[in-house]
């Protein structure tokens, strides 16, 4: 089973270390350890698109704002947009120039829309042809409109969470018609949990501290060549955040 951790949003301080992330351990953990009175003083929890945590978050911690996480948002869509993709791929000649931007340039669709040059011709490696990004967007576009659509759905989403923007946000959403495609389920699961997905852009606070946790764990693990005993690797994990916070205080 996985691993569960959590942090403070605001000194970054690891609160909790678990052996696994079932529902029970981590309700278990939060109820026998605070006081009603002092889990009710939690204003805002940040989390993933992950349900379970979404309905443990507000038993444990009654009073608490839970916020998804920007760029989990943008990551589900994200992933809608190179199945949609992947799947227009599968269905049209290899030889196409539709085809070749699709294969070769997957980055260009999940480039922010407002960066897209409209002027400068630049060279397009597998068709072999000079043109703005603009008119390879637009070649695309015209062979599947319904691609267009799944990809303007991903740039509201990029643009409502970059700028902040909720009512960008609400009409990305519910002005959506289904395309009978991945991004159908995406929409979906966003509108399921509209509140939350909304107050990431009415709330400054990200995932990002516990992802460079996660991040400095997983360094952990490959130098360590992974543990046999999980108190000593919990142990490892508090030496290397004290040592942290040691620098920090004496720089």
């Amino acid at each position: 089973l996985m691993s569960f951790i959590c942090c403070d949003s605001d000194t970054h301080k690891i609160i909790a270390k678990l052996s696994n992330r079932l529902t029970k351990t981590i309700t278990d953990y939060f109820v026998n350890r605070y006081t009603l009175s002092e889990r009710q003083q939690v204003e805002t929890v940040v989390a993933d698109l992950n349900a379970q945590y979404i309905y443990f978050i507000k038993h444990i911690f009654p009073n608490a704002q839970v916020i998804i996480d920007r760029f989990h948002i943008v990551q589900l869509t994200a992933r809608a947009l190179d199945k949609c993709r992947t799947t227009l791929i599968g269905h049209i000649n290899k030889h196409s120039r539709e085809y070749k931007l699709l294969k070769s340039h997957w980055k260009l669709f999940h480039k922010y829309e407002k960066e897209i040059t409209d002027d400068k011709p630049v060279f397009l490696n597998g068709i072999n042809e000079y043109m703005t990004q603009r008119n390879a967007l637009d070649l695309i576009f015209d062979f599947s409109p319904k691609f267009k659509q799944v990809y303007q759905v991903y740039q509201g989403i990029l643009e409502a969470t970059r700028e902040k923007d909720k009512s960008v946000l609400h009409d990305v959403i519910y002005n959506y018609h289904p395309t009978r495609s991945a991004m159908d389920t995406a929409v979906s699961t966003l509108k399921r949990n509209i509140h939350y997905v909304k107050n990431a852009c009415y709330f400054s606070y990200s995932n990002g501290p516990i992802e460079g946790i996660n991040r400095k764990i997983k360094e952990l693990k490959r130098h360590c060549y992974g543990f046999r005993n999980l108190n000593n690797f919990f142990n490892r994990i508090d030496c290397i955040f004290l040592l942290n916070q040691k620098e920090a205080s004496t720089a």
